[in-house]
């Protein structure tokens, strides 16, 4: 009979030892990265949705000192003896305890606010003490003390190396954080001096297009995307205020004089405007910012309905939300509005919107030309089990990837689409495609329809946009234009044919 090592599982307290609560100046707080997400306020302001990365310093904060100012939890602490001290011996304390330098003496390539020291002290939470046996037992041999003391220090040795494991990947992830930080920044630099300012003459240099490959800086992305998209329909903001107030009066009427069943039977597409709240609340929901109570929830409602009064023999579809939520993230209401009704007037998106059958197979058709002349196996083992282009592309092209992939990776393909058109869409598609081909050769068919319309949440862009470049967009020595057009104009004699 062999026995198992006793050991006993306790966690350890996060609270100071005197069990007091209490703001102590003598703790340093804990280093915050914050990352911004943009929002609204009701009253139109703009302000961020902050998410805190807390951080464990280099080194626990020892234990609070006797004359700390505080409460316990019966009782009070005693004050202080010394005078209260003014905030500059405050701060200058904090910088010696935390090693952080004063905002005068941050050397070059330490911006400000940042973690000086960027190691992590792995600290376990939770430890296990090897104890002997209850007294009731009879003893341990020393054999059997021995074998257990060994397995003791095993688990702890795993123990510290998985923490150790993670807190190199932590410091990996912040390192990386900070260069893309510092890429951010200085590529916002040559957007707001050289290129925006200079828009005509820059939008097609070598510098520019290269700059908009690898990513627009979230500062400047909404006016690119603004000025790439152009303004063709000749929109103005009080136009829109006008389509907004024809919006408002139908929901009113529909408030006051329909039932649902009322509302379903009218005819004018304009009906849709209820069928825009059922939408509202599926877009981006992980975010909690466009359903109702959200900052942005009537900024959408407004887009949405605007656009359903100005395009009334087009309606509201299904999967416009994501595309007016993207636009609202980056740009101010009116300009936001202008911006979807020019997208949605390209001919690729008015195909699909206005489910236009024989020219969204054309497109189809052309998509598919492409993935046979990139992955030619990956296109036989979908062909082998009948899976047709439309049940994965219908879902990126009505959202244009919003909801297939990451936000923050859908805006960089928003990125380089509004710059190259239509034809990105597709690229992009076949980018993916190459991206998981592994993967994807092995699954059947159920299991390539659900992984394409449910893609993996960690998609990295850099991954992305490397399969994406190398995908080549010619077919046959056509390009993709000369591919298309080709198939519209079949399919415009097949049409006379008919006649």
């Amino acid at each position: 009979h062999t026995s198992l090592p006793t050991f006993t599982a306790f966690t350890r307290p996060s609270y100071p030892e005197r069990h007091t609560v209490s703001s102590d100046r003598d703790s340093p707080p804990l280093e915050t990265l914050r990352v911004k997400c943009p929002a609204q306020g009701h009253d139109g302001s703009k302000w961020g949705l902050n998410l805190g990365l807390l951080v464990r310093g280099q080194a626990e904060a020892g234990p609070p000192s006797q004359s700390a100012p505080g409460w316990k939890l019966f009782g009070k602490v005693p004050l202080r003896e010394g005078g209260q001290k003014d905030s500059r011996t405050i701060q200058q304390e904090y910088e010696a305890r935390t090693g952080k330098l004063s905002p005068t003496a941050v050397p070059d390539g330490c911006p400000h606010g940042r973690r000086k020291n960027l190691e992590f002290q792995p600290l376990s939470t939770t430890a296990l003490i090897l104890e002997d046996r209850p007294a009731n037992l009879p003893a341990k041999s020393s054999e059997e003390a021995q074998r257990h003391r060994q397995e003791y220090d095993e688990m702890v040795a795993e123990a510290k190396k998985r923490e150790l494991k993670d807190a190199r990947r932590k410091v990996k992830q912040m390192k990386e954080r900070f260069r893309q930080e510092d890429i951010i920044a200085n590529t916002m630099v040559v957007w707001n001096t050289e290129i925006l300012p200079n828009w005509e003459s820059m939008r097609n240099t070598r510098r520019a297009r290269d700059l908009w490959w690898q990513g627009l800086p979230p500062n400047v992305r909404g006016r690119v995307w603004s000025l790439a998209v152009g303004n063709e329909l000749n929109i103005t903001p009080e136009l829109y205020e006008i389509f907004l107030s024809r919006a408002k009066e139908r929901w009113k009427s529909f408030s006051e004089t329909g039932s649902e069943a009322e509302m379903a039977s009218l005819a004018d597409r304009e009906s849709s405007l209820d069928l825009i709240k059922l939408d509202i609340a599926r877009t981006f929901p992980s975010l909690f910012i466009f359903q109702k109570g959200g900052p942005y929830h009537d900024l959408l409602h407004s887009v949405l309905g605007a656009y359903t009064c100005y395009r009334p023999d087009v309606g509201y579809v299904q999967g416009m939300s994501f595309i007016a939520a993207v636009l609202i993230l980056n740009l101010e209401e009116a300009d936001a509005f202008i911006a979807f009704a020019n997208l949605l007037n390209k001919p690729c998106q008015m195909a699909f919107f206005r489910v236009d059958h024989e020219l969204m197979l054309k497109y189809f058709a052309a998509f598919e030309a492409f993935f046979e002349e990139n992955l030619p196996r990956l296109c036989e083992h979908f062909r082998g089990y009948s899976l047709t282009p439309d049940l994965y592309l219908i879902d990126w092209i009505f959202t244009l990837y919003s909801k297939s992939l990451p936000l923050d990776v859908a805006c960089r393909v928003w990125d380089v689409f509004c710059r190259d058109g239509e034809e990105f869409l597709f690229r992009t598609g076949l980018g993916i495609l190459r991206l998981y081909e592994d993967v994807l050769l092995q699954m059947d068919f159920i299991h390539i329809a659900q992984f394409l319309t449910r893609l993996p949440e960690d998609m990295a862009s850099e991954n992305l946009f490397s399969c994406i470049s190398s995908t080549q967009m010619v077919s046959g020595n056509r390009k993709w234009t000369q591919v298309r057009r080709a198939l519209e104009k079949e399919r415009r004699d097949v049409s006379r044919m008919l006649v």
